[in-house]
């Protein structure tokens, strides 16, 4: 395959991330992709297509493409699957350029949903919905009213189910906080450990406060083009060789398997026969981890280690500093930030380009990245290739 019917991530960018007030989200999604195109060593101008996903507060749009100054793009819109969002955006970039439609393309996120003297929790309440009725309002009059207590069903089932505990997510926890603090660019570097795990409050049994992500304020944004264009562009191209989408469809009736399959086993395969590669080839993961759950089901899913296996397979220190297989080598979302499918993926692009200093994994060859979107109901999937 030549390197211009291949595409490669060229540009990085990534805004000051954490508790940031004073800006909106498109003042970060703007910053993001200025940062990205700079990284790469192109101007503005040199854009030909740009893909926008915004977080909770959804005030990033299409417009952003005036607020940058963009004309005669080729490809423009705003994409939506939650936290797999990410994902989505840099495959259908990659299509684009791969296919001529395009020549460079912006993937960007930005939310701001945190405010001064409020909560993080805070953040994700109080949103306008429209009203639930019929069957469907059943969660909402037994209490589940947030992500909290719907995905600590979902981990509840697998524990049931498979035997899975809440150390054994303490494991991934920690394993993450590690990785953190080597990142300077975390919000939480200070050692953690599995008795803090333990002792850290319940935010919705059994889910504790360590189980949990962080809420960040902040953008960041990818420039994809072919391989052949990025190797004379200013950083070490990260290639995409394959990507894949899984939406199982999940309904709350009888037969279900909501809380011990996801989208992960649709799009982990395809992504991965794409790429020509099997999970024996993997040398890193880059996984969404909204909770330590998601991380545990993922690697299931993808096939790391059979279904119910999950808790034992975590739980053995591979995933940390010096494990055999090492997982969220940024600390996660757990720790470091949270940019919903961005999280995962900046990781991967600055582990892909061996600029990770500390933390830095030596081989690269192969890199999986997962998004996660809503309640397990919305999957991608990339695999990259490192410089």
């Amino acid at each position: 395959m030549s390197s211009t019917s291949r595409a490669a991530i060229a540009g990085l960018g990534i805004t000051e991330v954490g508790k940031i007030y004073g800006r909106s989200a498109t003042d970060f999604a703007a910053d993001a992709v200025r940062r990205a195109a700079a990284d790469a060593g192109l101007a503005l101008a040199d854009l030909d297509g740009l893909l926008v996903s915004a977080g909770l507060k959804r005030d990033v749009s299409i417009t952003l493409a005036n607020v940058l100054g963009l004309r005669d793009l080729r490809l423009l819109s705003e994409m939506n699957a939650f936290g797999a969002s990410a994902g989505a955006m840099v495959s259908y970039a990659a299509a684009a350029v791969t296919s001529g439609a395009a020549e460079a393309v912006a993937c960007v996120f930005a939310d701001a949903p945190l405010k001064p003297k409020q909560s993080s929790g805070a953040a994700y309440t109080g949103r306008s919905r429209k009203p639930i009725t019929g069957f469907a309002s059943y969660s909402i009059a037994g209490g589940i009213t947030n992500a909290n207590a719907k995905y600590a069903m979902a981990t509840r089932r697998h524990m049931e189910t498979y035997g899975t505990t809440s150390a054994q997510l303490g494991h991934i926890a920690v394993a993450q906080r590690a990785w953190a603090g080597m990142n300077p660019l975390a919000q939480l570097r200070d050692p953690t450990t599995l008795d803090d795990h333990q002792q850290s409050r319940w935010i919705a049994e059994p889910l504790h406060l360590l189980d949990c992500c962080l809420v960040s304020n902040g953008g960041a944004a990818v420039i994809v083009t072919t391989l052949e264009r990025a190797r004379a562009l200013a950083q070490p191209p990260v290639e995409v060789l394959g990507w894949g989408q899984g939406h199982p469809g999940q309904v709350a009736e009888r037969g279900s398997e909501f809380g011990l399959r996801t989208g992960a086993a649709i799009s982990g395969p395809t992504a991965l026969k794409m790429a020509g590669v099997s999970v024996d080839d993997v040398d890193l993961l880059e996984l969404y981890d909204c909770y330590t759950f998601t991380v545990l089901i993922t690697l299931e899913d993808y096939g790391f280690c059979g279904k119910g296996e999950g808790g034992a397979f975590v739980a053995d220190g591979r995933l940390a500093p010096g494990g055999r297989l090492p997982v969220n080598t940024g600390g996660g979302q757990l720790s470091s930030y949270y940019l919903w499918g961005m999280t995962p993926l900046t990781e991967a692009v600055i582990q892909g380009r061996g600029h990770a200093g500390d933390r830095q994994v030596g081989k690269r060859d192969v890199i999986m990245v997962s998004g996660n979107g809503g309640i397990l109901d919305h999957h991608s999937t990339l695999v990259l290739k490192g410089a």
